[in-house]
């Protein structure tokens, strides 16, 4: 059966395969992106982020099945931010109220391996509270200290952690959506094109995201993951953060899954 779909950062990378693989399978997709799409929107920028819901009503006649929120940009400074975590959560709230004239309503955002490097606590725990004030002069601050690559990671992490707390209330899984995040590895995109494009790159890159399994992946396979957690077939999956790495995760963070589960008699 055909849904429709909205994707962010439709236009390149993972999110264009996204669009192409559900139009290839029938799908009707609402791409959003800066340029380049249906629906020509800055995420960085809290005033067209609030107009999101309205303008893929009118694209849709308000009928919506899944949200799949890729955009996202590796720029160490506010922007990051801005884009990476308030963009993201901004366009699945917005969005949710259209979901829910669907019979098998769907969210998923992407975030990034990344989720299990070093972050700020400080800056991460500001994001998941939305106290954007309060990011905005800390990541100012960042910046000038030369310190702006907590910007990434912990926007990334936050998102996912936000995902995590507010996937099982009652807006979410009380209402039948399912919200999960996917955190990819190193991708051949756009963002990772420049780093890949030199041997150097590329050993700084393996090192940093070490993938034992198949190296870095094409958009298309990240794309049928998406898929698959935005359509019908996913009912019981929520609140996770499903890597999709090759690997790097597990080598990153060793064979200790569940951290602080221990037992102290049998």
């Amino acid at each position: 059966m055909s849904r429709i779909y909205a994707v962010t950062g439709s236009a390149s990378g993972i999110g264009k395969a996204t669009r192409e693989l559900l139009e290839s399978r029938g799908h009707r997709v609402v791409g959003i992106d800066r340029a380049d799409a249906e629906i020509e929107v800055d995420l960085a920028e809290a005033e067209q982020r609030a107009t999101l819901g309205d303008r893929v009503a009118a694209a849709t006649g308000g009928s919506l099945d899944a949200v799949i929120a890729v955009a996202g940009v590796s720029g160490f400074d506010p922007q990051g931010a801005e884009i990476n975590f308030f963009g993201a959560r901004d366009t699945v709230e917005g969005l949710r109220p259209l979901l829910l004239g669907s019979s098998a309503p769907r969210a998923v955002i992407v975030s990034s391996i990344s989720v299990v490097m070093p972050n700020l606590p400080v800056l991460t725990e500001l994001l998941v509270k939305g106290d954007r004030t309060a990011v905005t002069d800390l990541t100012e601050k960042l910046v000038a200290d030369g310190k702006a690559g907590y910007i990434y990671s912990s926007s990334k992490r936050a998102i996912a952690e936000w995902v995590r707390s507010v996937a099982i209330t009652d807006d979410w899984a009380g209402a039948g959506i399912p919200l999960n995040v996917v955190a990819p590895g190193t991708f051949v995109t756009p963002m990772t094109a420049p780093y890949l494009a030199t041997e150097e790159g590329r050993a700084a890159m393996k090192r940093g995201v070490p993938m034992p399994l198949a190296g870095p992946g094409e958009p298309e396979v990240a794309a049928k993951l998406l898929v698959w957690l935005a359509g019908e077939e996913n009912s019981h999956i929520t609140g996770q953060s499903i890597f999709i790495d090759g690997g790097a995760e597990a080598t990153l963070r060793g064979p200790e899954v569940f951290a602080g589960a221990s037992f102290d008699r049998v």
